[in-house]
């Protein structure tokens, strides 16, 4: 299965004849390509995007350079579904791949509904991001986490040249060196291939310079490092001087309000800001994109007896699909192609990343793969932020339990959003234009539209083959 794979890809591995501008724009060499993907980062964490007690000055820097995307959205409420949807251009629903790896293997008993059997690995039938970049001439790097599968499933299998620290594990044990024991879970967890750490060493920061060492190495042919920092997830552990920094601004009337996940915010902000110094000094600036984001909304239920954080105004957090869980920061700079401090207000999801990275490189997708593919290329924002998207809607779909939520999909169209919870069938109908929090329950009012959206949803999840939980 894999050979053939990689002979479908070789087939592929043409440069097309026309090239995309944003590749044209960078003449002799495609352009490299950064990934920086935060896990549980939410809406709200960054100083740019409304943030009270957390500094983000290097990402807000980069957001003024680039483009800020103010209504974007992670593919799935948790992890390893939008980590899948980066990879493959598809949605988590039809992929069947709607929860992490180990919630696949076990999932939780006793709850009302049965959540449905799904992936716990990413097929090696998808052709993913790395593969199709790989085949064209990019070293292709994965600094951090992987969470899409078992061993015989990690990026090595998946188009990584290199992987540093990607495991089927969704969080490590501690964010200190030696990364490893099983203190925070009931299993004994580790980071692989940061050996010769030191006595206080910080996840992030190690990550970090990974990162920078291959930027050092390859920086004479295009790459893409796909740097999927494991902060500000759970465990919440941060560096005592930032805490004590972040303890002593706390003030009345903050929604953030933990010192600890600031501190973590803090570090992911000095690693961007220390891969942006990096590409200026190799020279590298000019012709590398550069994208930040994250996997879901941010974490709102209590850790170690303290709420994590708060995406208000935004309604909930992570597992759910309201507002809170799903939103995330969106920050891309491309020099030459995307004009600085400029904003877009087009809804987009973690899907259009494949596509939108594939085109700035000049890249062509597979023709037999591009008809079930999900995401859109963003590209055509980038030169006109105020445009608009071919898209009828979005759609995301969770048959799963957790803290925040029961199973549910949700449907957006134009500014309308509606809910469907899989318990009762029962759903929820917001104005997201006049109500972004999600307070005002309209399908009593608008039953017509309600009727119109759960129509829509119902089709698209007959079109996706979304699965769904099953009574007990």
């Amino acid at each position: 299965m894999r050979s053939c794979k990689l002979c479908l890809l070789f087939c592929f591995a043409v440069v097309p004849a026309h090239i995309s501008r944003a590749a044209a724009a960078q003449p002799g060499q495609p352009p490299n390509i950064i990934l920086i993907l935060a896990d549980d980062l939410g809406a709200a964490d960054l100083g740019c995007y409304g943030a009270d007690l957390h500094e983000t000055p290097r990402i807000d820097r980069l957001a003024a350079e680039g483009l800020r995307f103010t209504q974007a959205y992670a593919s799935a409420p948790v992890c390893t579904p939008t980590r899948a949807a980066i990879m493959t251009g598809k949605h988590p629903a039809r992929l069947h791949m709607t929860i992490w790896y180990e919630a696949a293997v076990k999932p939780p008993p006793g709850r009302r509904l049965v959540p449905p059997p799904v992936i716990g690995n990413l097929p090696y039938e998808e052709i993913t991001l790395a593969e199709l970049l790989q085949a064209h001439g990019y070293l292709t790097a994965l600094v951090g986490k992987w969470h899409l599968g078992d061993a015989a499933h990690y990026p090595e299998t998946q188009g990584f040249d290199i992987n540093i620290g990607g495991t089927f594990w969704g969080a490590p044990d501690t964010y200190f060196w030696p990364y490893r024991g099983s203190g925070s879970f009931k299993e004994f967890r580790y980071v692989p291939h940061l050996e010769w750490g030191r006595e206080g060493e910080y996840l992030t920061d190690r990550l970090t310079e990974e990162a920078l060492a291959i930027m050092e190495r390859a920086r004479d042919r295009p790459f893409f490092l796909y740097l999927a920092h494991h902060t500000p997830h759970t465990p919440i552990e941060a560096k005592p001087p930032l805490i004590d920094r972040y303890t002593a601004k706390l003030g009345p009337g903050m929604h953030h309000a933990n010192p600890i996940y600031a501190a973590m915010v803090h570090s992911f902000d000095d690693s961007v800001g220390r891969i942006v110094d990096r590409l200026e000094q190799l020279g590298l600036a000019e012709r590398t994109m550069l994208i930040v984001t994250s996997d879901n909304g941010g974490y709102v239920n209590e850790h170690r007896g303290r709420t994590v954080t708060s995406n208000f105004p935004l309604r909930s957090g992570k597992g759910s699909l309201y507002e809170g869980g799903i939103r995330v920061p969106l920050i891309v700079r491309f020099p030459g192609t995307v004009p600085a401090a400029s904003q877009c207000a087009e809804p987009v999801a973690s899907a259009d990343l494949f596509a939108t990275i594939l085109e700035a490189a000049g890249v062509a997708i597979p023709a037999d793969r591009d008809a079930d593919r999900d995401g859109v290329s963003l590209v055509p924002l980038f030169r006109q932020p105020e445009a608009k998207l071919n898209r009828p809607f979005l759609a995301w779909h969770y048959p799963h339990y957790y803290p925040t939520t029961t199973p549910v999909s949700a449907v957006r169209s134009g500014n309308w959003k509606l809910l469907e919870y899989h318990e009762d069938m029962r759903v929820e109908l917001y104005d997201l234009a006049n109500d972004r929090s999600e307070e005002h329950d309209l399908a009593a009012d608008r039953p017509e539209r309600a009727e119109e959206l759960r129509e829509r949803l119902h089709d698209w999840r007959e079109e996706v083959g979304a699965q769904m939980p099953s009574p007990r």
